[in-house]
């Protein structure tokens, strides 16, 4: 990993267990979904201003759109800006809760209370850099435990005084305040955050680019009272784009269905497999189409399914494609 490299980042290599064609008549790969299935089932990166609360931002997105369900992943203090997904429909809903386990960077301003050598402070950091201990600042909504929790990197982007601006990329849960406030504790002097914003979470970056809330009341419009769809399909994406960074199975036709009605991943189902996975692993099933079947657990490592030809590779968890949509083969080697 290099030095800025979030692990949802680093490149998947797939391996193929086995070859075998899709159906053309049975699902329909992400692209092609129309906007009133995306209406029902997407995601939408936002750009979250400074001032309201997420939840306050997730209702005004409600209103833009006209939809009742609509949440977000990943909650921004009412001052921090930056990226939010925010899922439209159900299984939105289900596979944004996937984006948790993806790392999170952030931009901030952190303010020693005394100014200090730029040396002394990059070795502060170096202090706080792999797995640290933190308990929750005051202010949060979670219970103040020690808990660990990972910073993948932290660099010093420029100091200014007691100003310091840096780059932090950190397992999600890790609190910015308390890390700039530990800092101050090590060096003696003291020290807040003044300024923050989330520049990614997982493979979203702020170059996307982002959509602000006045960006979605544009698209909104022009679709519906001039039926131009162009800057409404550029704003919700694909259930799909939230689960990019779990390692995949990509699945045989015939074996869909069954994972549509709650059964396991049986060895004959998968095609191709993410070289990566580890028993006890996340994986998320897909079609050949590129379609987010469901998400479960894997039962073996990449190695061992490779060689499997009967059992289960991994325990199915969460179902997102409708039962139906490729046809049932269960008693036809469907897995």
């Amino acid at each position: 990993m290099n030095g800025l490299t979030l692990p949802s980042e680093i490149p998947h290599e797939m391996v193929i267990k086995s070859q075998e064609t899709t159906d053309p008549n049975f699902g329909k790969p992400p692209a092609s979904r129309t906007i009133s299935e995306l209406l029902a089932n997407s995601l939408i990166y936002l750009d979250k201003p400074s001032g309201p609360t997420s939840h306050e931002v997730v209702a005004w997105l409600k209103k833009i759109l006209g939809i009742a369900k609509i949440g977000h992943g990943g909650t921004l203090d009412p001052k921090v800006t930056g990226v939010l997904p925010c899922a439209i429909g159900p299984k939105a809903l289900k596979a944004i809760e996937a984006i948790q386990s993806a790392g999170k960077e952030y931009v901030c301003i952190m303010k020693l209370h005394r100014e200090q050598p730029r040396k002394l402070v990059e070795s502060a950091f170096e202090l706080f850099t792999g797995e640290i201990i933190q308990r929750p600042p005051l202010r949060s909504s979670v219970a103040r435990k020690l808990r660990t929790r990972q910073i993948y990197y932290a660099k010093i982007l420029e100091v200014d005084g007691p100003r310091i601006l840096f780059r932090i990329g950190c397992e999600a849960g890790t609190y910015i305040r308390k890390f700039c406030y530990d800092i101050g504790e090590v060096l003696l002097c003291g020290a807040h955050m003044a300024e923050l914003r989330r520049t990614k979470i997982g493979r979203v970056y702020e170059s996307l680019p982002i959509k602000t809330l006045q960006d979605v009341t544009d698209a909104i419009y022009y679709f519906r009272e001039k039926g131009d769809e162009t800057f409404l399909k550029k704003i919700l994406k694909p259930i799909e784009d939230g689960v990019q960074h779990v390692p995949k199975i990509i699945l045989r036709d015939a074996a869909i269905d069954a994972i549509c009605h709650g059964a396991d991943l049986a060895a004959p189902g998968p095609l191709e497999i993410d070289a990566s996975i580890k028993a006890g692993d996340d994986i998320a099933m897909f079609s050949q189409k590129g379609e987010l079947v469901a998400i479960g657990q894997a039962t073996h490592n990449a190695r061992e399914i490779l060689k499997m030809s009967n059992g289960i590779v991994a325990k199915t968890t969460k179902v997102f494609m409708d039962r139906g949509t490729y046809p049932a083969s269960w008693g036809k080697n469907a897995q």
